[in-house]
C-alpha cells in the first residue's frame, strides 16, 4: 500500500478514534514532513510511488544517523521516532505490515528531570500574595487556589466554563487531553475564592454574550490566555519571593506531590491528574523519599 494516503488515514484515526491532542497531531504531522524530505532528498525516493513496505530498519537507521548529524536534541530524535512507532504500530493493527521496521532501532533514551515543585508553606505564601483590595488581585488569588486546590493543567484552566463548576458538591469539570472528561474535586478555600471573584470582579467584567460561559476573565470581560495564567503564577512567585519561580505545570506538580507526602494512593493521584498512565504520575514520587528517610528513622529500630 502507497504510504502517503496510509499515513493521511493515520491522523484521521488520532483524531477521531483515539482523539488524540491538538498539539501532539501538530507535532507528529512536524515529524512525519520531516521524514518525507529525508526519504525524498536523501535516498531519492518518489513519494507518490513507494509503497510502505519498503521502509525497513535500515532506512529508518540512516534517518536517525542524519538527525543525529543535525545536532537535534535527543528529545527531538526521540519525538520524531515516536511518531514512526506509531504510525507502524497502526499498520500492524490494521494488519497492513508485519513487522514493526523500529523493533530493531535503539530511540535515544531522556533522562528523567525532576519537576519543579514548592514546599506546602511555600506554596500558601504564593498564593496568599495576590492583594485582595484589588479586582484582579481577588481574580489572581481564585486562579491560584484552583490550580493547587485541583491539580488540572493551564489549558484546562482557561477552557474552563461556569456551567462546569458544582459548588454544591465540591466539584468541578474539565476536557482533558484528547477530550477527555473527567470530575475533580475542589477544595473549600477554592470555593471561597471563587465565590469572592464571582461576586467582586467577575460580575462587574463579565460582559452578556463575549464572556458569559468563561470563568476566568480580564478587565475587558475576554476569557484569559495561557499566557496570561502563566504570567499571573510567575508574577506571584517572584513577589512571594518563592524558592522557585513556578509555571502553571508547576503548581500541578506541588498539588500531586503535596497529596503523596501526605499519604494519598498513588493511584488516586493519577485519578486526579488524568493520567492515563500510572508512570507518569510516579515521576511525582520522589518529593517523598525525604519524607520516607525520616519516618524510617524514626520508626526502625536499626536506623
Amino acid at each position: 500500500m502507497k504510504i502517503t494516503p496510509l499515513v493521511d488515514s493515520f491522523f484521521i484515526y488520532l483524531e477521531s478514534e483515539k482523539n488524540v491532542a491538538f498539539k501532539t497531531i501538530k507535532a507528529y504531522n512536524n515529524d512525519w514532513m520531516s521524514f518525507y524530505g529525508f526519504l525524498e532528498d536523501e535516498l531519492g525516493f518518489d513519494l507518490e510511488q513507494l509503497n510502505v513496505a519498503e521502509i525497513d530498519h535500515a532506512i529508518i537507521r540512516k534517518y536517525l544517523v542524519q538527525l543525529n548529524k543535525k545536532g537535534l536534541k535527543k528529545t527531538t530524535i526521540a519525538r520524531r521516532l515516536a511518531a514512526l512507532k506509531s504510525f507502524f504500530r497502526y499498520c500492524l493493527k490494521k494488519e497492513i505490515l508485519k513487522t514493526n521496521p523500529l523493533d530493531n532501532v535503539s530511540i535515544p533514551k531522556i533522562p528523567q528531570r525532576l519537576p519543579k515543585y514548592l514546599e506546602q508553606q511555600e506554596i500558601e505564601k504564593v498564593i496568599e500574595h495576590p492583594l485582595s483590595d484589588s479586582l484582579s488581585g481577588i481574580r489572581d488569588k481564585a486562579i491560584l487556589e484552583v490550580l493547587y486546590g485541583t491539580g488540572i493543567r493551564v489549558s484546562e484552566l482557561v477552557s474552563l466554563n461556569m456551567a462546569n463548576i458544582d459548588f454544591s458538591y465540591g466539584y468541578i469539570r474539565v476536557l482533558g487531553k484528547g477530550s477527555k472528561e473527567r470530575i475533580v474535586p475542589i477544595g473549600s478555600k477554592a470555593v471561597k475564592a471563587l465565590e469572592e471573584y464571582f461576586s467582586e470582579a467577575r460580575t462587574i467584567w463579565a460582559k452578556e454574550e463575549e464572556s458569559s460561559s468563561a470563568v476566568f476573565l480580564n478587565r475587558w470581560g475576554n476569557r484569559l490566555s495561557d499566557r496570561s495564567i502563566r504570567n499571573i503564577v510567575k508574577k506571584h512567585c517572584v513577589g512571594a519571593e518563592a524558592k522557585e519561580i513556578l509555571s502553571p505545570h508547576g503548581i500541578r506538580h506541588s498539588f500531586a506531590s503535596h497529596l503523596l507526602d501526605n499519604g494519598a494512593d498513588i493511584r488516586v493521584v493519577q485519578e486526579l491528574l488524568g493520567h492515563k498512565k500510572l508512570s507518569t504520575t510516579q515521576v511525582y514520587t520522589h518529593v517523598s523519599r525525604k519524607k520516607l528517610r525520616n519516618v524510617y528513622r524514626l520508626a526502625h529500630p536499626r536506623a
